[in-house]
């Protein structure tokens, strides 16, 4: 292994205070991550770091098994599911032996029914929460927003999945690369599976053609990850044209997943914020639709929000002028729409109608219209577009920082905790009244802004957060109020709950301010490890405490 790489790590690790992350990623199994990770697990003790094997499945392959002689193996926590033992990683011994680094091994696995959490990349998120820097592997099919594409190359539906932040937020990611030739000739050789399973993986999954699609996703992935961590602060920020990226949802659309992961690439590629957008008519009120569409449209919503977007549901008749509202609000340039469920009947064309996609292309001027055919997701081919990458940076990005303002607004936030379940307005007034430094007039002036915005639609979002936010005239900076209530925080209209609600105030101008602020607010509500500290606090201190730390680990 290049010793550079090792020292990068190294430099890294002693001047942190969170935990780190670094990643070895590759395209099939049997391509080496387990090994090159366990080679830096040696070189880290032999530089004197007290580095420990939290967790690594050799699957019985002798040179790697060879490699934990001389490693520090933590052991493991056996959970009985089923009538069966089953070993998976102990995280609470990790966190009580607290090594400055942990080897942990297969990143997106599902932990056993009974764990404390449901994923292993979760686990690591409370181990780097904790200070510990940890190693891990993964293959490039787990990423969420590569499952259509990778069930179209090889025939496979990948069934343990990774949000994409996990990747795009690591602090070092290696790639892990042999020629296509080399692998299947360890496979042949049994290196890499059991001698029974050696025919069947040649035949499917290991075939050249699938590997070989794999592998150019794992080089396309790891291009458009050093882009986006080679771009200067200046080409991050929002520019004066819009370029921003939206996903519109239906409640029965035909694979939303599928329009909600292409729309996560896309925006990854433009390095630019996605907003998901469901536009609900009066058809489609909670008390005319089915559970089971209720619990599909929750599902899809709760996906936007994990693989990054800002998530808003609006109420409108006239789905196409409730959409460009948005797109000229938010200064939207993409527009992400699946195909139409049912044609225009010929008659009502006759009569003028047309489709929604027919009306955003012709009065979305200036917006770019991408129309997935997502009744024919399989069998569709969908184009990336990935920004030319230089070489490969030998040290690690530095931490990304918000603006002062967005910085300022959520280390000022005021905080609350309720003991009692509240009503939506409620829970709205009080987080209001928090807001310090407002005066009467402009208090006014944002319940007005905010009451109007939530009749335009619902800012519950998902994963148990609320996500109210207006802008107000007059208003010189923004404000932030976060409040935590453990009996929930009822919606009478949606009839939904949650139990964190985030209150954004901004000024009119710059639109700028508010689109960062909200997606910074967005960003910090999705992290699994901030949600659970703010659940489990009881006094408003200590949400101001998780939002600091977060704000810090950016």
């Amino acid at each position: 292994m290049d010793d550079n790489r090792a020292d990068n790590f190294l430099r890294l690790i002693r001047r942190s205070q969170r935990g780190r992350l670094k990643i070895y990623l590759g395209y099939a199994a049997g391509v080496g991550k387990t090994y090159q990770m366990l080679l830096e697990g040696h070189r880290l003790k032999q530089d004197g770091i007290d580095a420990a094997v939290g967790l690594v499945e050799t699957h019985g392959r002798p040179e790697t098994e060879a490699l934990l002689s001389g490693l520090e193996i933590l052991g493991r926590r056996t959970i009985i599911y089923r009538g069966i033992d089953i070993g998976e990683m102990d995280l609470e011994a990790i966190l009580a032996r607290r090594p400055a680094v942990v080897l942990v091994d297969e990143l997106a696995h599902t932990n056993v029914p009974g764990s404390k959490n449901a994923k292993r990349y979760q686990d690591v998120e409370e181990l780097l929460a904790a200070g510990i820097h940890v190693i891990s592997t993964l293959n490039i099919q787990h990423l969420e927003s590569l499952y259509e594409t990778v069930e179209r190359a090889t025939g496979v539906k990948v069934r343990e999945r990774i949000p994409d932040r996990v990747v795009a937020d690591a602090d070092q990611l290696v790639n892990v690369d042999i020629t296509i030739e080399d692998l299947r000739r360890r496979l042949a050789e049994g290196k890499v599976y059991t001698q029974e399973r050696i025919e069947i993986a040649l035949a499917h999954f290991f075939k050249a053609s699938n590997l070989g699609q794999l592998r150019e996703l794992a080089l396309r992935e790891l291009a458009a990850q050093i882009d986006a961590r080679r771009r200067s602060p200046q080409e991050e920020e929002i520019p004066s044209s819009p370029d921003q990226v939206m996903v519109c949802l239906s409640s029965k659309g035909p694979n939303s997943e599928a329009l909600l992961r292409y729309a996560s690439r896309l925006a990854g590629r433009l390095n630019r914020n996605w907003y998901a957008v469901y536009v609900q008519t009066s058809r489609e009120r909670p008390a005319l639709i089915d559970a089971v569409t209720q619990r599909m449209l929750s599902n899809t919503l709760t996906l936007a929000q994990q693989l990054g977007a800002t998530v808003f549901t609006y109420k409108g008749d006239d789905i196409v002028k409730t959409i460009l509202q948005f797109a000229r609000e938010y200064r939207v340039g993409h527009i992400v729409i699946g195909t139409p469920g049912r044609k225009v009947p010929f008659w009502k064309r006759v009569l003028g109608e047309t489709s929604i996609v027919e009306r955003l292309m012709t009065d979305g001027r200036g917006l770019t219209v991408v129309v997935l055919d997502t009744k024919a997701i399989p069998e569709a081919r969908i184009s990336e577009s990935i920004a030319p990458a230089g070489p490969m940076p030998e040290d690690l990005k530095p931490p990304k920082k918000f603006s002062h303002d967005i910085g300022a607004a959520l280390s000022m936030a005021a905080t609350l905790v309720w003991t009692e379940p509240l009503e939506k307005d409620t829970a709205i007034q009080r987080l209001l009244a928090a807001c310090v430094e407002i005066d009467a007039h402009i208090q006014a002036t944002a319940w007005d802004a905010l009451l109007a915005r939530e009749k335009q639609g619902t800012t519950f979002v998902g994963e148990d957060v609320a996500l109210p936010h207006a802008r107000v005239a007059g208003l010189g900076r923004p404000r932030v109020a976060i409040g935590v209530a453990a009996a929930g925080i009822r919606d009478g209209q949606s009839g939904r709950s949650v139990r964190i609600m985030a209150l954004l105030l901004s000024p009119v101008e710059p639109p700028q301010i508010h689109l960062e602020t909200l997606a910074a607010i967005s960003k910090m509500a999705g992290d699994d490890q901030w949600r659970k500290e703010v659940l489990a606090v009881e006094a408003s201190a200590g949400i101001a405490q998780a939002i600091r730390k977060w704000q810090a680990s950016q």
